[in-house]
């Protein structure tokens, strides 16, 4: 039997994001709901997550840094 995929909503906005879990677990995903980096973080380590839903203007660390801090180091293309 396949798992459904692991979503995380990481929103400050707890009616939207109680909303859009709501609609996403009747699609039949499994949904984890994070209002802040530092809570997005400690799901991140206990779980395995297939998408994060990351909001942009969160409170403290916005969504632009968390998500440059999340993303992979590209790989040096030239002669480094």
């Amino acid at each position: 039997m396949i798992s459904p995929a692991h979503l995380l909503i990481v929103d400050d906005d707890k009616e939207l994001c109680a909303l859009l879990s709501k609609f996403l677990t009747q699609q039949g995903y499994r949904v984890s709901i994070a209002h802040n980096g530092g809570a997005m973080s400690l799901i991140l380590e206990a779980s395995r997550i297939n998408l994060v839903i990351l909001d942009l203007m969160l409170p403290g660390e916005d969504g632009l840094a968390i998500c440059r801090r999340l993303a992979p180091p590209a790989p040096c293309r030239s002669s480094c």
